[in-house]
């Protein structure tokens, strides 16, 4: 059995507490909240312990360095979501079920993943206030008032 460290805790404690997958530097940057001058080493060889451990589940996309979830997230089936603009992945929830009529005739369904990929709230409300904002813009140099 491995033992416990702060650093180790820390680790754990910012995957449980994202309630989303996180990727390494994600998870660095919040354990290094609690624990100061903590490396990206240190991260990698704890994940690592993590995941032999069942305590952390990792996350694969297609073309994306790994992510990291909770096992208490990863024991139930879910999907995920990309935001294609700060690159965060999230839990989604709902599932369109059973696949196995897509699969061809006389194929095997035994499981599958399913991934979304668009603006997540925080962009899209970002997004939001930018055209907003470009369009006071415009419309002001339009009508030759300044905007300030």
């Amino acid at each position: 059995m491995e033992r416990t460290t702060r650093q180790k805790t820390a680790i754990q404690a910012a995957i449980e507490s994202a309630q989303r997958p996180l990727s390494a530097q994600e998870i660095l940057e919040q354990a290094s909240l609690q624990v100061t001058q903590l490396g990206i080493a240190t991260v990698y060889r704890n994940l690592k312990s993590l995941v032999l451990e069942e305590k952390v589940h990792v996350v694969t996309l297609p073309g994306e360095n790994p992510r990291y979830e909770s096992n208490t997230a990863a024991n139930h089936h879910h999907h995920h979501f990309q935001c294609t603009t700060c690159q965060r992945v999230f839990d989604v929830h709902d599932c369109p079920g059973d696949l196995k009529r897509m699969a061809p005739q006389g194929f095997i369904v035994e499981r599958h993943e399913l991934t979304l990929y668009g603006r997540c709230a925080d962009c899209n409300a970002a997004a939001g206030a930018s055209a907003v904002a470009a369009g006071a813009a415009s419309h002001a140099c339009a009508s030759g008032h300044d905007p300030a």
